[in-house]
């Protein structure tokens, strides 16, 4: 596809996108209060100053950019704007901004729309994180001499071959980029060889994000509940991994007396269908959101709520983590190194990849590849404390050594940040 032929495209579907979003509000997918933010419209003025955009896909990205965020809006007069795409990251990053940071809803990539919002917030830097790019905002940045950066730049192997059967288009947007810092030597040489010019490699920043918040009065109810039992979590699932929980509890809890297993769903909208899984299946189960408690008979917590996972992992001793097994990507396995937990996942980490390999290298986590591994690994670690007492100091070390990535991804920033005037350039 050429860039002519995209712009058309998306220039002529208005009122198809229009309807793809009234159709995503419905699903639970959109914010319907907020859909005018998807087609470049705000009710919120631009503040005064240097208003520096970063745009992450979801709550994960979100989440590791915060410690950034933080740092620019230490600078003075400089404000930050985050764009994201998901209700859940809207949602936490409404708790967790800094003073001088606000969230809007990205705007979809038609000209039009990108337009609307290019001209009301008038950012004097964009940074985009990953491999957040779409041929219509880049252009459009581009044209309007806004410098662009993408840091903790990656690509899967599937994505760059997607970009190279655009090549024109591909060289046109990532040509466009003022810099590159990417999380790896190789995912360096796959945007230098789709184009991008200055490009720069950086630790990954989700090594330097800081630990979940964890609300020291709801950990001592849920420490109070538990008491002494023992507890595994099956963090961040995805549809089918409830089930797999579910199976591994009923076998395990066999050799572990009073086991409790705590399920958190990565859509917590998914927690009553979870609770129907096992009061279906047999379990006892409560279900936060409503307030159940956990008594001696419950078997299965499903934690069906946002912002509380630090609060489960603190509670936990061994910890899988979801979208690993009947999904592909992965979940940040790093988020339970902060917490000294034993860390499991499964064989589809490809969002973690350089993390997972780094992990399992030093012994600070495993993999298992089925629910029969799965219960081999959560038993053996709940029964044996030497071995996950050595895999949780393993992962608690890698926190306190990680290299400074934050430091390094700043420090290159620096270069575009002198550029800007602070007067929406």
């Amino acid at each position: 596809m050429t860039f002519t032929l995209y712009r058309l495209l998306t220039d002529i579907a208005a009122w198809p996108l229009r309807a793809v979003l009234r159709w995503r509000s419905w699903r639970g997918k959109e914010d319907p209060a907020r859909l005018a933010e998807r087609r470049g419209l705000s009710p919120l003025p631009r503040p005064e100053g240097r208003l520096i955009w970063c745009h992450a896909a979801s709550l994960g990205e979100s989440v590791a950019l915060l410690p950034l965020i933080d740092r620019l809006c230490s600078s003075p007069r400089t404000h930050v704007l985050l764009t994201s795409g998901t209700t859940t990251s809207a949602q936490i990053m409404a708790q967790r901004l800094p003073d001088g940071a606000t969230h809007q809803f990205a705007p979809w990539d038609r000209r039009a729309w990108v337009s609307r919002f290019l001209e009301h917030w008038q950012p004097d830097l964009a940074i985009r994180m990953e491999s957040e790019l779409w041929p219509n905002t880049q252009l459009l940045m581009h044209e309007r001499h806004i410098p662009v950066a993408v840091i903790n730049a990656r690509l899967s192997a599937g994505s760059a071959r997607g970009w190279s059967r655009f090549g024109a288009m591909a060289k046109t947007v990532f040509g466009s980029i003022d810099l590159v810092v990417a999380q790896s030597a190789t995912f360096a040489a796959a945007f230098e060889h789709l184009g991008a010019r200055h490009v720069k490699v950086a630790p990954n920043l989700k090594l330097s994000a800081n630990a979940l918040p964890v609300d020291r009065e709801a950990l001592t109810a849920l420490q109070g509940s538990i008491g002494a039992r023992p507890v595994w979590l099956a963090a961040s699932t995805h549809d089918g991994e409830e089930q797999i929980a579910m199976d591994v509890h009923r076998s395990v809890s066999k050799d572990v007396p009073e086991l409790l297993t705590i399920i958190v769903p990565r859509h917590p909208d998914r927690g009553g269908d979870i609770r129907q899984l096992a009061a279906g299946s047999g379990l006892p189960v409560s279900l936060r959101s409503t307030n159940d408690s956990i008594d001696a008979e419950t078997d299965i917590y499903v934690a069906d709520t946002l912002g509380e996972l630090g609060l489960f992992y603190t509670v936990s001793r061994v910890v899988f983590m979801g979208k690993s097994l009947t999904a592909t990507g992965g979940q940040n396995p790093v988020e339970a190194a902060h917490f000294e937990c034993a860390i499991l996942f499964g064989i589809h980490m490809e969002n973690f990849e350089d993390i997972a390999e780094t992990m399992l290298a030093a012994g600070m986590a495993e993999q298992v590849d089925s629910q029969e591994t799965l219960e081999d690994a959560v038993r053996s670690l709940l029964i044996t404390d030497l071995r996950s007492d050595v895999m949780c100091a393993s992962a608690s070390s890698m926190i306190k050594n990680v290299p400074d990535g934050l430091d390094q991804t700043y420090g290159a920033l620096l270069t575009l940040m002198d550029g800007s005037d602070g007067n929406g350039r």
